[in-house]
């Protein structure tokens, strides 16, 4: 197991305000796991077992129902804690994290929580903020399902990616991880019949732009008028 360079995660949220001896302390219980694409990482139900910092790629979080329907929840950007079960007094993963491009992540037993945390409190912390934004995030999108047309609802989530993981491109800002138009469907709640006429629409009005699970929002403005609108 290679060493992980302090100079790489010395300004991420849970590393920062520690000396550099604190930060080699934390570096030293942890294991760096590389993740090809398509790659789980854990399973939904599985022991919880170690959680986890996304050094680099993104992760794709699916959660399957009691009927059996998998919806994606969220993605994981690099920086991100996940799979922090033990912060909410969870022994098993609620979902399964998949990595949606290769990925590399650190590693840490779970059962070294609460000693870690005690002994490096923006390890808490920062636990604490990822899943407060985790569930403001879901409240919103509880609230889009509820009360949005289609559209909004697609227009909010392109937006929303955009802006976790989105990079300017000539075309516009193209989403750094692969995203499917079932991908989407799954995440806005519709069927995806309809996400690909949306899209389709989208993208002859110069809106989106992409190509098999590749997506460009090129007009940010006016996706956020369609996400606001109360017509849909």
């Amino acid at each position: 197991m290679a060493a992980v360079d302090r100079s790489l995660v010395a300004s991420l949220p849970v590393f920062s305000g520690l000396k550099p001896s604190e930060q080699d302390e934390l570096l030293g219980e942890a294991r760096s796991i590389r993740y090809r694409k398509a790659t789980v990482v854990f399973e939904q139900g599985a022991e919880a077992d170690r959680f986890f910092l996304l050094l680099h790629g993104h992760l794709r979080v699916e959660k399957t129902t009691a009927q059996g329907q998998q919806n994606i929840v969220r993605y994981v950007s690099a920086g991100e804690l996940f799979g922090v079960a033990p912060a909410i007094n969870l022994t098993h993963y609620p979902a399964t994290a998949v990595a949606a491009v290769d990925s590399i992540a650190l590693a840490w037993p779970s059962s070294s929580w609460p000693r870690l945390v005690g002994r490096f409190p923006s390890l808490a912390s920062n636990a604490l903020q990822i899943i407060g934004s985790r569930l403001q995030d879901t409240q919103a999108r509880v609230i889009e399902m509820s009360h949005e047309q289609v559209e909004q609802r697609i227009a909010h989530t392109l937006l929303r990616l955009a802006k976790q993981a989105g990079k300017k491109t000539e075309d516009g800002i193209e989403i750094e991880f692969p995203v499917s138009r079932q991908d989407l469907a799954e995440m806005t709640g519709t069927t995806l019949h309809t996400a690909s006429r949306i899209l389709s629409s989208w993208e002859q009005q110069g809106l989106v732009g992409g190509g098999r699970q590749r997506i460009v929002v090129r007009d940010c403005k006016r996706l956020g008028e369609i996400a606001e609108s109360s017509k849909g």
